[in-house]
């Protein structure tokens, strides 16, 4: 019982004086192999087919489908999680060799797209059009908030009139802002035209202020003060009147 057990650890780690070994899937015990080692052996030609695209691959005879997703991923785009290699009908899983389960030179292999990484890329790609749109939105409420902002600064006289209106026309901008629906970068986007806005309208109350006050930049009234005449210290102020012929 001591022999099984000291030959298990043997199998599950390791090391029989310089050799590796490893267990195979399968339960074979066999050489653990090195990548460098699978470098330098034959090559083989294996034909992917992944939906509608056909793709040639050269690896070596001894390399893993573990490795073969790697090289995968440059013709596909695709990550090796993301992908999944069938080797007739069957799905193989990353540690298995090719030569191991009978691929050989210009065998067939078919990859398919985990679905569940299909799925997080088309809600991704609902998400960024959902961006995109109100990216979009936010940048129409941008030009018409531009155009009132450029009366706001123009230096020209405003009514009170006019005052009012711009007032209401940026109200409205407010409100449709607030109707964007807006996730990430438009979120952000949304939040600085609602701030923009918000500091037009503070403006506008100001101009309000100072037109209802005109003597005054300032708001405030300004007081004029109108000096006395001066008389030398010598002199003497009385009331008498003289009559004139």
């Amino acid at each position: 019982m001591k022999r099984f057990s000291s030959s298990k650890r043997a199998v599950n780690n390791v090391v029989k004086g310089e050799i590796k070994w490893e267990l195979r899937p399968g339960g074979m015990l066999v050489q653990k192999r090195d990548m460098g080692d699978a470098s330098s052996g034959p090559m083989i030609k294996i034909k992917v087919s992944h939906g509608s695209f056909h793709h040639d691959i050269t690896v070596p005879a001894q390399s893993t489908f573990g490795d073969l997703k790697k090289v995968l991923v440059q013709e596909t785009g695709l990550e090796p999680k993301e992908q999944r290699l069938l080797f007739q009908g069957k799905e193989k899983d990353d540690e298995e060799c090719l030569h191991m389960v009978g691929v050989k030179d210009m065998s067939k292999v078919v990859l398919l797209e985990d679905p569940a990484s299909k799925e997080r890329k088309l809600e991704e790609m609902k998400r960024n059009q959902s961006v995109l749109k109100a990216c979009e939105e936010v940048a129409k409420v941008r030009a018409e908030v531009n155009a009132l902002e450029g009366i706001v600064h123009g230096g020209t006289k405003v009514d009170e009139k006019e005052l009012l209106g711009l007032t209401e026309l940026l109200m409205v901008q407010l409100l449709q802002l607030d109707t964007i629906e807006a996730n990430g970068e438009a979120k952000l986007q949304r939040r600085a035209e609602v701030r923009r806005v918000q500091r037009l309208v503070d403006t506008l109350d100001n101009m309000k202020a100072r037109n209802s006050n005109p003597f005054s930049s300032s708001g405030k009234s300004e007081a004029f003060e109108c000096a006395s005449p001066s008389f030398p210290s010598s002199t003497r102020i009385t009331h008498d009147w003289e009559v004139f012929d």
